[in-house]
C-alpha cells in the first residue's frame, strides 16, 4: 500500500538533456519545462543566478564575477556542476506546490549514440544528485522513434535522423534495436557558426550566436523556393570601425553559407544506409526517413533528402519534442523500456 501511494506522490520525468535545449516530461501531465541548457552563477557565493532562457539573455552582458555556462557539449555533460545544478533547479521546479513530502521521481533520459561508458556514468550520476530515485537511458534515436508513434519493436527497418543542437544521430532501427547508426558533430550549432563566419568574411560584420540563430530560423533553407525566397536586415558590430552597421542578407546567400554542413549530413545519411543490413533495404525505402529534431525544420531539407535518395521523408510531429514524448510513453511501458533500455546498453558496451 506505501510503495502504491509513493508511486503516485512521485512525479516521474522524462529528460530530453541536450546541447542546445533540455525538456522536461512529467507522467500523466505532459512537458513541464522547454529551456535553453545554460545557466548563470555568480562565481563569488557559487549560487545559481538564473537559467534557460533567463540565462541565455545574459549572453556576452554579464559583469565579471558572473558567468554564463553551457554545461552540454555535444550531447554530453561537460560541466558537471552545472548540469547537475540545472537539472536540480529544473526537477525542483517540476515539485513545487506539489505535498510536503514528495518522493524522489524516477527519471528517463535520453543519450546520444556515441556516449563512452564514462558520459553515461556521468548523465546518471548527475540526475541522481539532483533528486531522482533512480535512472534509466535510452538512446535519443530510439526515443525519437517512440514518440513519433513508431512500432519499434517489429522486425522491420525504420530510420531516424534527429538533428539537435550539438549532435545529428542518425539510425536505422529494427527489433527495438540500433542496427547501423552514425554521428555526427555537425548540427544546429554549426549550422550558426558558419552563418556566423559568412557574415563575418563577406559583410565584415561581427554576428552573436543567437543573431546567426534568427537568421537560420527565419530565412534559412536548403533549396531555392519562390514562395519563401526574401531577404532579412540584419544588425551587427562593423568589425573595421566597431561601430553598429545593419545590413540585408538574402535567402540565397544564407543556402550558400550552410552547403557544406548541409552536405555532410547528407552524406552522413547515405553511409549509414550503406552499412544498413541488405536484408532491411527494402523496408527503409518502403518506410522512409523520419526527420526530427530542430535541423529538421529547416526549409526543404526533407525535399533534399528525397530527392536525392529517392526515398519518403517525412518531418516527425512537433519534431523538437519527438525525443521527450518518447521517455515519456516510455514512463508507462515498463516492457518496451526494457527492452529499448537493454539495446542502449549493447551499443554502450
Amino acid at each position: 500500500m506505501a510503495l502504491r501511494l509513493f508511486g503516485r506522490l512521485s512525479k516521474d520525468i522524462g529528460i530530453d538533456l541536450g546541447t542546445s535545449n533540455s525538456i522536461f516530461y512529467v507522467k500523466d501531465k505532459g512537458i513541464a519545462i522547454n529551456e535553453p541548457t545554460i545557466a548563470a552563477l555568480n562565481t563569488r557565493t557559487e549560487a545559481l543566478v538564473a537559467i534557460g532562457i533567463d540565462a541565455k539573455k545574459m549572453l556576452g552582458k554579464t559583469p565579471p564575477h558572473i558567468a554564463v555556462v553551457e554545461p552540454m557539449v555535444a550531447g554530453v555533460i561537460s560541466d558537471f556542476e552545472v548540469a547537475e545544478k540545472f537539472i536540480k533547479h529544473c526537477i525542483e521546479k517540476i515539485h513545487r506546490g506539489s505535498f510536503a513530502f514528495s518522493p524522489r521521481p524516477r527519471a528517463i533520459v535520453s543519450v546520444p549514440l556515441e556516449i563512452t561508458e564514462v558520459e553515461r556514468k556521468a548523465v546518471i550520476d548527475a540526475v541522481t544528485s539532483a533528486g531522482a530515485r533512480e535512472v534509466r537511458l535510452v538512446l535519443s534515436p530510439l526515443a525519437a522513434a517512440i514518440g513519433a508513434r513508431q512500432q519499434v519493436r517489429e522486425s522491420y527497418g525504420r530510420m531516424v535522423v534527429e538533428i539537435g543542437g550539438g549532435i545529428t544521430s542518425i539510425a536505422v532501427i529494427s527489433l527495438a534495436g540500433v542496427v547501423a547508426s552514425t554521428m555526427l558533430k555537425t548540427a544546429g550549432n554549426t549550422l550558426d557558426a558558419t552563418i556566423q563566419s559568412f557574415i563575418r568574411e563577406n559583410f565584415n560584420v561581427g554576428l552573436g550566436r543567437k543573431a546567426a540563430e534568427e537568421i537560420k530560423i527565419k530565412i534559412g533553407s536548403v533549396i531555392p523556393s519562390v514562395e519563401q525566397a526574401g531577404e532579412l536586415s540584419v544588425k551587427g558590430r562593423n568589425m573595421l570601425t566597431g561601430l553598429p552597421k545593419e545590413f540585408s542578407v538574402t535567402d540565397a546567400q544564407i543556402r550558400e553559407s550552410i552547403k557544406r554542413p548541409v552536405r555532410t549530413i547528407m552524406d552522413a545519411i547515405r553511409t549509414t544506409i550503406e552499412n544498413a543490413p541488405s536484408e532491411l533495404i527494402g523496408d527503409l525505402y518502403e518506410s522512409g526517413i523520419l526527420l526530427s529534431g530542430g535541423g529538421a525544420l529547416l526549409r526543404g531539407f526533407d525535399a533534399l533528402i528525397a530527392k536525392e535518395l529517392t526515398m519518403p521523408v517525412r518531418v516527425v510531429d512537433d519534431p523538437l519534442t519527438a525525443v521527450v514524448r518518447g521517455t515519456g510513453l516510455l514512463l508507462d511501458d515498463e516492457a518496451l523500456l526494457s527492452e529499448v533500455e537493454a539495446a542502449s546498453t549493447s551499443v554502450f558496451g
